[in-house]
């Protein structure tokens, strides 16, 4: 069973820095597309990041120049280094990758960035 856990998560003040993490298990060794998502209260999940199982990555408007991406496929660990915080980068961070063309979530890690 494909598991994904996220940590890192925490509340910071604007401009502020965070490392998120994702730990992936129970899957086949092996590199796939990857990706971080955020949901904020009463909205849609949105994605952040995608990172493709070839490295190719697709930051979404807001965070790019401030968010950062990375892979460690020994250790099965994807990371989003995010500087520079803003109050609306408060959400719920999820972290999805697809295995066997089937998407797999994390339970999520809650990022509140305080004005």
């Amino acid at each position: 069973q494909v598991q994904l856990v996220e940590s890192g998560g925490d509340s910071v003040p604007t401009g502020g820095s965070l490392t998120l993490s994702c730990v992936a298990s129970g899957r086949p060794p092996g590199i796939n597309d990857m990706g971080w998502y955020r949901q904020a209260p009463g909205k849609q999940r949105k994605v952040v990041v995608t990172l493709t199982r070839f490295g190719r990555t697709k930051y979404g408007v807001s965070v790019k120049g401030r968010f950062a991406i990375t892979r460690d496929g020994t250790k099965n660990i994807v990371t989003l280094q995010m500087n520079n915080l803003k109050p609306e980068d408060s959400a719920v961070y999820y972290c999805n990758e697809e295995v066997g063309r089937r998407d797999y979530w994390g339970q999520g890690t809650q990022v509140t960035v305080s004005s």
